[in-house]
Parts: structure tokens; sequence; C-alpha cells
């Protein structure tokens, strides 16, 4: 009895499914050459933007501190270089160089695609994601070493 009991609810539900009242089969999401070349768009916007807020407010710290120390424009060119020039700045901008690579490289791929990854998609937006941070990181160690040298 209880075996029949297992494949009356087998059959009833193979019925339902074939009947088309079961779940509704996952749709693959779209996605279209645009929305690719939107990721690379946004990431030529995030840096600009980033260094449109970031690069004002840092030269005028510079600027300080060469009032402060009183160097010459020569004295300032050497003194202030490992503010910018080091080599946690050097891997900033390689992880960056990468990241770009990533994203106009897979922008690219998609765009010459007939049928775009949208699972592409995805990465090359948490590659945005992550270039954006990295150079969030920069700016923040870079600040950083300035208000150092602008406390002593």
């Amino acid at each position: 009895m209880r075996r029949a009991r297992v494949l009356w609810v087998a059959g009833t539900l193979v019925a339902l499914l074939a009947a088309g009242a079961g779940p509704a089969p996952a749709q693959a999401p779209t996605c279209a050459k645009a929305d690719f070349e939107a990721v690379v768009d946004e990431a030529a916007g995030a840096l600009r933007g980033l260094a449109q807020q970031n690069t004002p407010t840092f030269q005028s710290k510079l600027r300080q501190l060469k009032a402060k120390r009183r160097w010459s424009d020569e004295q300032f060119l050497k003194a202030a270089e490992p503010l910018v020039r080091d080599e946690r700045i050097a891997e900033f901008d390689r992880r960056s160089e990468e990241f770009l690579l990533r994203i106009t490289s897979g922008g690219q791929t998609a765009s010459a695609a007939a049928v775009p990854d949208c699972a592409l998609l995805g990465e090359l937006r948490a590659t945005l994601r992550a270039l954006v941070e990295a150079q969030k990181a920069k700016w923040a160690y870079m600040f950083e070493k300035l208000e150092a040298e602008l406390a002593r």
C-alpha cells in the first residue's frame, strides 16, 4: 500500500509538470552589447570622478607642505616625490591596470560576440567595483602620507 501511494504521488507530480502546473523554469538573464559598453564607460567615469574629487585637495595640501617647509620648486619636486611614488602606490597602479585591462578586454569580447555572455557582465561589474576600491585605497594612502608630513 505504501508503494502504491508513492507511485500515485510520483505519477501526480509527473502529470502536473507535464501540464505546466509545476514551477516555471528559471529564465536566463538577458544583456546586450550596450550593457557591456556601459560598464566600460562607468569605469572611465568612476576614475574621472575620483580624480576630480581628490586631485585639487591633494595638490592644495602639497602646496601647503611646500610653503611649510619653505622648499624651492626644485626641492619640492625631490622631497614630494615619495608622497606620490613608492612601491605601495606602484602596486595600486599595477592592480588598477589589471582591472582596467579586464574591463576593456571583457567589454570588447562581449561586443564581438553574437550572443553576449551575461555572466561575463557580472564579472565586469565586480571588476569595476574592485578597480574603484583600489583607487580609493590609493588616494587614502597618499592622503595619509601627506597628512603625516604636514603634521611633522
